[in-house]
């Protein structure tokens, strides 16, 4: 007999939606910008003055705003009465994943090959990304400085294995891929290729004349679907995981609050609550859209001056800011548990992690600690604690990086996964609603 499931059927559902339609990052932001369009939210443009006299208006005063920036959004929530020096409740994300990118010259092939020249972005499992049936997707640059999406979801390109019969050692030897010969991907056969081959195919997928395209930055995705599986579908197997579950259960979370309008006993509101979810995590996060530029301190600084703060009111409310930085992280992986720490064993459905590392490769400290186990206190959401293995590399995440960076105190946060930077990630069905919960809690109070 099955067991019930205790998870929020309609969060998970959801959240496989989202991961389906958010192919690159640029969609990911354009779909979390809609879905907070639903919740009253109201863009803003950086460019526009944001002050009592601006025509817009919508960047003063109380409500919900975001920027957009390529692949990054900043969202927040000004509550009734905020005032300037108002602290902010963060949840820090990022759009990226690991995957194959198209350069700037893609035609290429040979022996009747049609091909498409890619570049390794981050580090991806690269195994994962052999004989599975590819789409394309990203932004395209237009003649007229404008940008259009694009995704191609349909069985376009694969990456071939070489047979067993070409390379006999390959399953005692282990597969050994060269990034720049073995993983560029065929989408057909010619004999004669070339250059400006895809981009023509994709001006005529677009709907846009010949030569209108003059930039673009795509790149390859997995087109089979998220799903459920195990026994009782109690796990949920589906692309980019790391980490667009957390910028789903961000983007759920802020426009729970939103609606909620949430104050302290005396009536002013405790907090306001923002979602940042940045670009090129996977590479550094050195960008002008990555947690390392300077997007997130930029919109909180104007945030506040635009409601009549002075840079006393900034430091005041940045001096009692906290941000959550919501990443995936390991589940204890069955056929190799020897190598994650043997005290700390996160098991997926088991609740959201708590990352530390004492080096600083996150951000939680014992006050940070204390923050966290409040919110799910207060959400009645289990947590569990991850470290690394001391023989094992820590990874890192945007919490360093944020906390140095804006001088706010960050708490590294996750969902325990498996499998991840593969092209398909593992998650239980449970946690991603038990993280949306405590980040409502989080952010409210």
């Amino acid at each position: 007999m099955s067991a019930p499931h205790r998870f929020d059927r309609g969060h998970t559902d959801d959240l496989m939606s989202f991961l389906a339609a958010s192919p690159s990052p640029y969609h990911a932001v354009a779909n979390t910008a809609e879905r907070l369009e639903k919740a009253g939210f109201r863009q803003v443009a950086e460019t526009d003055a944001w002050d009592a006299e601006s025509s817009a208006g919508s960047a003063t005063g109380s409500g919900g705003k975001y920027v957009l920036r390529g692949g990054a959004i900043v969202a927040w929530y000004v509550p009734e009465g905020a005032a300037p020096h108002t602290p902010f409740r963060i949840v820090g994300a990022h759009t990226d994943s690991p995957n194959l990118r198209v350069k700037p010259v893609p035609d290429l092939g040979g022996h009747g090959w049609r091909q498409v020249a890619v570049e390794i972005y981050g580090g991806p499992l690269l195994n994962s990304w052999l004989d599975r049936d590819l789409g394309l997707a990203g932004r395209l640059t237009l003649r007229d400085g404008t940008s259009r999406l694009v995704n191609i979801d349909r069985p376009l390109m694969r990456v071939p294995q070489l047979a067993i019969h070409l390379d006999r050692a390959v399953n005692t030897d282990g597969l050994k891929l060269d990034k720049q010969r073995h993983l560029q991907p065929i989408w057909g056969m010619s004999d004669d290729v070339r250059e400006g081959d895809l981009i023509a195919f994709l001006e005529q997928e677009s709907g846009l004349t010949p030569g209108e395209v003059t930039g673009w930055d795509l790149m390859v995705h997995s087109i089979e679907p998220p799903a459920y599986l195990g026994r009782d579908r109690e796990l949920v197997a589906g692309p980019r995981m790391d980490n667009l579950l957390s910028v789903h259960a961000a983007t759920a979370a802020l426009a729970s609050v939103a609606t909620s309008g949430s104050t302290s006993g005396d009536g002013s509101p405790p907090y306001i609550p923002v979602l940042a979810a940045f670009d090129h995590e996977e590479n550094g996060s050195q960008s002008d859209t990555g947690a390392d530029g300077p997007l997130l301190g930029s919109v909180l600084e104007r945030s506040v001056f635009a409601r009549g703060g002075s840079y006393e009111d900034r430091a005041r409310a940045f001096a009692g800011t906290v941000c959550l930085s919501s990443d995936t992280g390991h589940a204890v992986h069955p056929n190799y548990a020897e190598r994650h720490d043997p005290t700390h064993h996160p098991r997926v459905n088991g609740g959201p992690i708590l990352k530390v590392n004492v080096n600083n490769r996150y951000a939680t400290d014992g006050s940070g600690r204390a923050v966290w186990a409040a919110a799910c206190d207060r959400a009645g959401v289990p947590f569990q604690n991850f470290v690394s293995n001391n023989s094992m590399p820590c990874g890192t995440t945007i919490g360093p990086i944020t906390a140095a960076r804006h001088g706010i105190k960050t708490v590294d946060i996750g969902v325990a996964i498996l499998s991840m930077h593969s092209a398909r990630e593992l998650c239980g069905a449970d946690d991603p609603h038990l993280l949306a919960n405590a980040l409502v809690a989080f952010l409210e109070r």
